[in-house]
């Protein structure tokens, strides 16, 4: 006869498990940025890919696990075909970003997300600006500084990181107005919602950005959509049941570092000394941003 866990072995376990599940949905997004270099598509197209094969994945979890949530009410739709199409533009300009620059520079531009959490936050609930927040603004800034070595209008690097920075804007507006959503739904219905959303913002779109694909990168999008985008936001959510919040937000600051070990290390692109000081400042902002106050549980 098997012995019987002891309960503290169980919660043990469910941490351990959690965490692991958690780094791997990591990597899996960091992993997601090689994705516009390996593709020579147009971004647009690229994330069309990207969000029908993500799409599909969901149906069949749903088809396999119907009772994942109440329905969305009428509003609720609005909301999500909404926030769909910021989805759209942000997973656009983070591919723009990165194939106008290098993986490393698209990164860490896109990870100013949870400072303009931070800077957005107390705008949206009309609360005056912490000068926490505004020290993480200058330290993101320096760092962003930092990364581009000419700022001229004409020059690739610049232009990546100001797409790379509108995506990780563009990601902290879609991060604030999904508090709203998760409060009755899933996080796997909002994922879901909001994929199929993307899908029809950018169906219109593709007549300008089409061009025809070969299998090795039909494969690649299959790739990025089944796992870099539903199993990796799956994984996330499960790890939100056992993790604290704020290990998952201190866990995601590890992206822009697994993406660029993964860029190194499978597409020789080693980071300039300027990438990676600018990138300790902008993930020293992240990590500062992050943090709960003494005060807060």
């Amino acid at each position: 006869m098997a012995a019987r866990r002891h309960p503290a072995s169980r919660l043990t376990y469910g941490y351990w498990s959690g965490l692991s599940a958690l780094h791997t949905a990591v990597l899996l997004f960091g992993l997601a940025g090689l994705f516009g270099k390996w593709i020579t598509a147009p971004p647009i197209l690229i994330v069309f890919g990207r969000v029908i094969v993500a799409t599909c994945a969901f149906a069949v979890l749903f088809w396999f696990r119907p009772r994942q949530g109440p329905r969305p009410a009428r509003g609720e739709r609005w909301w999500l075909l909404a926030c769909g199409a910021l989805l759209a533009f942000h997973w656009v300009a983070f591919f723009q970003s990165i194939q106008l620059s290098t993986v490393a520079v698209g990164l860490l531009a896109y990870s100013t997300a949870p400072v303009f959490v931070v800077m957005l936050e107390p705008l949206s609930f009309r609360e005056p600006l912490s000068y926490r927040a505004l020290l993480c603004a200058a330290l993101t800034v320096a760092g962003v500084a930092l990364i581009v070595p000419r700022w001229e209008a004409g020059d690739a690097l610049a232009r990546g990181v100001g797409w790379g920075v509108l995506a990780g804007l563009s990601f902290a507006v879609l991060s604030l107005l999904n508090r709203r959503l998760v409060r009755r739904l899933s996080s796997i219905q909002v994922a879901f919602y909001q994929d199929a959303a993307a899908l029809i913002v950018l169906a219109p779109l593709l007549p300008w950005a089409w061009q025809p694909l070969g299998a090795g990168e039909l494969a690649l999008l299959a790739v990025l959509g089944i796992f870099c985008t539903a199993l990796a936001h799956t994984l996330f959510i499960q790890a939100m049941t056992v993790i604290k919040a704020r290990m998952a937000s201190i866990t995601s600051a590890l992206e822009p570092v697994y993406g660029i070990a993964l860029a190194w290390l499978l597409l020789d692109e080693a980071p300039a000394a300027r990438t990676l000081l600018g990138g300790a400042l902008i993930l020293s902002a992240v990590l500062w941003a992050t943090e709960r106050p003494p005060s807060q549980p």
